[in-house]
């Protein structure tokens, strides 16, 4: 069976190794020169279950009205132009209840737990490496009401059976013996020790190069300019060369059986012809990366600032410091006032790196409404998808690679998967839900999928 894989970062690299290894023929299509160049070049860095928690949650729209007035806020919003940025915002903030939180809460634990299961099978298989470390995730509240607050957490935490430990602040530095001097400033913390951390770029590299050695072929500096379908089935893509003496050649086509959409942000724009209104926007983050000068004041592992949603992780000699969202379009720009962000929070827990050598980057997350990635089958016959994971793409990239896998080879997945698939934003099953037609969305979906086999 001929796989075409549209994307190399860490969805997309995952996705075609676990096709190899399953037996298909996998050929991979990127624009970029080599793997995990955009999103996943310089994420935070964790692999982090238990903070898989959706953005549309009760008492956010408050929360985010204030951030847009803050000099240091975790959220910023510019118009984009575009009705597709209100439409969207519009759907996650209408999810912002109880209910709501709480199915996309589970779809996304029940994804993410898998994942960490897989990834470390992957581990244990191949020897890979990546300057991992399980060191957990440390989450740090500067206020008594942020305290407070984490037992709303904690009670969904202790119902999907995750392992934490919630501390007081003179706790806090038996975990992270960096944070001494920064105690007087802290009201305690909630650590899951199940997380764990790494370069996302390294280890994408590194399973690239596994996979091409299992068969797997890697077209680079290739753009997709559209999906070939003919009678209701792809047939592969179209592709033009981005750069080089071939930039400017005629399209050429690349035949498969199956195709698996794994570009991130530019995934809606391939299925708008065919009809479907992927609702996946570009959350810009940021992050720095610092060299490692004091070991006694950097982290063990990753800490999360709760007031500026920040991420502080420590590799082998450099700290990785990420966060931010922007609701922005597809702008690229660098913000230096999101550096001036980043250098405070670091500099005020963690200062044993170099702020003056930092690396500053951008890059723009695929982000659904409820937070809950799409992974599944299409309409059309032969496609599908795996994208939209938001700030939680490593998290999530082993399992949801194993489980398009199992979809694409024809195998029954391990886990629940229905309600991840697209089918969950098509207005027929939608209206179903509100009625309380339940069974006919599930059967639907279930036929679907044996269908696009």
């Amino acid at each position: 069976m001929k796989v075409l894989v549209l994307g190399s970062g860490v969805i997309g690299t995952t996705t075609a190794y676990f096709l190899a290894r399953a037996g298909a023929e996998v050929t991979v299509i990127d624009r970029q020169s080599g793997p995990a160049m955009e999103t996943s070049f310089a994420n935070a860095g964790q692999v982090s279950p238990g903070y898989s928690t959706p953005w549309a949650a009760p008492g956010i729209p408050l929360k985010a009205l204030k951030w847009l007035f803050q000099k240091h806020a975790p959220l910023s919003l510019r118009p984009d132009g575009s009705l597709f940025q209100l439409r969207w915002l519009i759907s996650m903030l209408s999810q912002c209840n109880g209910a709501d939180y709480a199915t996309n809460k589970e779809r996304m634990m029940r994804l993410s737990n898998y994942s960490r299961d897989v990834l470390r099978q992957l581990r244990a298989d191949t020897g890979l490496s990546y300057e991992e470390r399980q060191g957990g995730t440390l989450q740090l509240f500067r206020t008594q009401a942020q305290l407070d607050a984490a037992q709303q957490d904690i009670a969904v935490l202790r119902d999907c059976g995750v392992p934490f430990e919630l501390l007081s602040r003179e706790e806090l530095a038996g975990v992270e013996p960096g944070l001494a001097d920064a105690l007087p400033r802290l009201a305690g913390g909630l650590r899951l020790p199940d997380d764990e951390t790494g370069d996302c770029h390294l280890f994408s590299t590194r399973l690239a190069a596994m996979a091409e050695a299992a068969g797997v072929r890697f077209e680079w500096g290739q753009d997709i300019a559209a999906l070939d379908v003919q009678g209701g089935r792809v047939q592969g893509a179209w592709v033009q060369a981005a750069s080089g003496l071939d930039k400017g050649q005629p399209l050429r086509h690349v035949a498969a059986d199956r195709v698996v959409l794994a570009l991130g942000v530019q995934s809606r724009a391939l299925l708008q012809p065919l009809g479907m209104d992927l609702p996946v926007y570009p959350v810009k983050g940021y992050s720095l990366t610092l060299p490692l000068i004091d070991a006694a004041r950097a982290p063990v592992s990753t800490v999360l600032d709760e007031s500026y949603k920040v991420a502080i992780t420590r590799f082998d000699q450099r700290i990785r410091v990420g966060g931010m969202a922007g609701l922005v379009g597809y702008d690229l720009s660098l913000d230096e006032r999101r550096r001036q962000t980043l250098e405070m929070v670091v500099q005020d827990l963690f200062p044993g790196g170099d702020v003056s050598k930092a690396q500053f980057w951008t890059g723009l997350r695929p982000m659904t409404p409820d937070s809950t990635p799409v992974v599944g089958a299409c309409p059309t016959a032969g496609l599908f998808l795996n994208t939209g994971h938001g700030t939680l793409g490593w998290t999530m990239a082993c399992g949801s690679a194993q489980l398009v896998t199992d979809l694409v080879m024809g195998h029954e997945p391990a886990i629940e998967h229905h309600d991840l698939a697209w089918q969950r934003y098509n207005p027929s099953t939608r209206r179903a839900r509100k009625h309380g037609v339940t069974t006919g969305v599930t059967g639907a979906s279930s036929g679907l999928a044996q269908g696009a086999l």
